[in-house]
């Protein structure tokens, strides 16, 4: 298994990507939508990647 890094560079995706750490938390089961999310979240911060991050002025 290949390691995550702990930081992308992007804090909306290291956001996302953090997120997944309450994987083993959760029954198997579970997992699948938990990974659904991620990827509804990581499409939309790719649709926005001209968009500034949280906290930037885009300037």
């Amino acid at each position: 298994m290949s390691e995550v890094p702990e930081e992308t560079g992007d804090e909306r995706v290291d956001a996302i990507v953090a997120g997944l750490g309450r994987l083993g938390e959760l029954p198997v089961s579970e997992h699948v939508a938990v990974f659904d999310e991620a990827f509804s979240e990581l499409e939309g911060t790719l649709a926005a990647v001209d968009d500034p991050a949280p906290g930037e002025s885009g300037r």
